[in-house]
């Protein structure tokens, strides 16, 4: 096989989009699901893994092109790693984060009144690079912090205003986008793929 000079990334959510972009080499030709009036499929794995192996080759086969695909999430220890897999679904059916935000902070209290002082979580990303014919390849990304008491920042998306990572006073919302870039959990997925793009296959 060839090197990989064109691909389709299997997201319709921009801020995923633009971050995937920004980790793929600068020679790759990139395409969006917008271009071919793709709508996302139904994600109905019980993980990110497969979620994410759903998206791949669903647009693949679409498109007959290389998909490259993300599911990501967060999980929160007090909430027995709710939302997960449901991440984007707690903002309702407009996947309103800011709803999803409030959400995750409510339910923590309700488990826990001074919550802030367990206030562990982690992000995840399940990466998926698929071939059409059905080759693929996956790798998983994972970054621990800490729930932040208040949405900080304006940076990012999703979750990103409540995230506050490992030895960082900053949440992903407050940070520079090239610093949370080079920290966060779908450049360590995209790490361990990372060759399949700069060698030939």
């Amino acid at each position: 096989m060839k090197k990989i000079t064109e691909i389709i990334i299997g997201t319709n959510n921009e801020g995923k989009y633009k971050e995937i972009c920004a980790l793929l080499p600068k020679d790759i030709k990139i395409h969006s699901p917008k271009e071919f009036d793709i709508s996302e499929p139904e994600e109905n794995g019980t993980s990110f893994e497969e979620n994410s192996l759903i998206k791949a080759s669903y647009f693949s086969k679409k498109t007959n092109l290389i998909c490259l695909s993300d599911d990501s999430g967060l999980e929160v220890d007090l909430l027995n790693g709710a939302p997960g897999i449901y991440s984007a679904r707690w903002g309702g059916i407009k996947k309103d984060f800011d709803l999803a935000i409030q959400k995750v902070i409510k339910e923590m209290e309700n488990v826990e009144k001074n919550w802030i002082n367990k206030n562990e979580a982690k992000f995840i990303c399940s990466l998926t690079l698929f071939f059409p014919g059905g080759k693929n390849y996956s790798s998983k990304g994972i970054v621990k912090g800490k729930i932040s008491a208040n949405k900080k920042g304006d940076k990012g998306f999703g979750y990103d205003p409540i995230f506050i990572p490992e030895g960082f006073t900053k949440t992903f919302g407050e940070m520079d986008p090239k610093l949370k870039m080079s920290i966060d959990h779908r450049y360590k997925a995209y790490l361990k793929i990372k060759n399949l793009f700069t060698n030939s296959l």
